[in-house]
């Protein structure tokens, strides 16, 4: 079953519900029963896309990076997330968005000291509404990339530009390439204590993976966010230095305007 761009935004849902339901028994098959509880038309044509800037909980500044360690399963985690001064050009032509300029977001995991897994992930703002969207990433190894405007895949939600309590929304809309995360907002007005420092206001999204037959929030991933920084804990790493450093210069290679 070949999946075909969507040409109609409002009717996202009920075609990623199709795909799934359509894929059933094929390796690629995975869903949750509450699927259709997650939003997947966020009204992006109303949207104007910018590369740059933050909203409370996520920040696209180039130069600022994240440092997070902790230990899971007896191994020491070290997640390095830094904001590149790099943009990637994401083709929506077919879905009526035109060429969306991203900002270039890396992520870099070590496993007791071993690099495991870099992925440079592709962000974009919404002026209108500030919420952050998820354009795709590309990684090293290769499973687990997507982009959207290739296979049928569309931009996601990461962060809303408003926190609802209780939103629940795709993070990503990937259906060949198996990407199709799910995100819940579960907890606001959060205080938190992490190596880096105390922080207040913050909230919690709990990730959670029908790919991976990941339904409920008990099993998913929780993350905490706080203002004017951005993820501070993720599972078992917490942030334990933020800041802003040197970049490269932006390639020379890119294309699009914010």
């Amino acid at each position: 079953m070949a999946v075909r761009e969507y040409r109609f935004l409002g009717s996202i849902s009920a075609v990623l519900l199709a795909v799934l339901v359509g894929f059933a028994g094929s390796p690629v098959a995975a869903q949750c029963p509450d699927d259709e509880e997650f939003t997947t038309d966020f009204r992006l044509e109303d949207c104007k896309f910018k590369s740059r800037g933050m909203n409370p909980y996520f920040i696209l500044d180039p130069g600022f990076q994240l440092v997070l360690e902790g230990e899971e399963d007896d191994e020491e985690i070290l997640l390095q997330i830094t904001v590149l001064n790099e943009t990637q050009v994401i083709d929506l032509t077919a879905s009526g968005l035109g060429k969306i300029k991203t900002r270039v977001v890396e992520e870099r995991e070590w496993v007791d000291g071993e690099l495991e897994e870099v992925s440079r992930n592709f962000f974009g703002r919404c002026e209108q509404t500030n919420a952050i969207y998820y354009f795709g990433e590309d990684v090293e190894p290769e499973e687990g990339s997507w982009r959207a405007g290739v296979n049928g895949a569309m931009p996601g939600l990461i962060m809303p530009g408003t926190f609802l309590l209780g939103s629940k929304y795709f993070q990503e809309i990937a259906i060949e390439d198996e990407a199709f995360d799910r995100g819940e907002n579960t907890e606001m007005d959060v205080e938190v204590s992490v190596p880096a420092g105390d922080f207040s206001g913050c909230v919690e999204v709990v990730d959670t993976n029908p790919a991976e037959l990941v339904c409920d929030v008990e099993e998913g991933d929780a993350k905490v966010y706080c203002p004017g920084i951005g993820l501070v804990i993720d599972e078992e790493a917490q942030l334990v230095w933020y800041g802003y450093v040197d970049v490269d210069d932006e390639d020379e290679d890119d294309q699009g305007e914010d």
